[in-house]
């Protein structure tokens, strides 16, 4: 569990790993009565929502040129050398 935490950047206690591996223990105990089920006979969805034919409103998809290099940083708060500035944020 440190490991994982570690990779995510988190500080974490004695106690909040403790915690952390008993819900990831959890999890994947659900996970596992879940995976017991038959769903052999479950047809798949396509659209979870709704039916396609009731209430459809997604766009048919449509070719469009991308957008150049300029229009994509025009609105940015701070650009350069072609690319989107953003503060630092990870710290080692």
């Amino acid at each position: 569990m440190r490991r994982v935490a570690e990779l995510g950047n988190l500080a974490l206690s004695d106690d909040e790993v403790l915690r952390m591996a008993q819900d990831l223990g959890s999890i994947l105990d659900h996970m596992d009565k879940l995976n017991e089920l038959d769903t052999s006979a479950v047809e798949p969805m396509t659209q979870v929502l709704f039916d396609q034919e009731e209430t459809a409103t997604l766009r048919e998809d449509q070719q469009r040129p991308p957008l150049s290099n300029s229009e994509a940083l025009a609105n940015a708060p701070a650009a350069g050398s072609g690319y989107f500035k953003v503060p630092k944020v990870i710290e080692r």
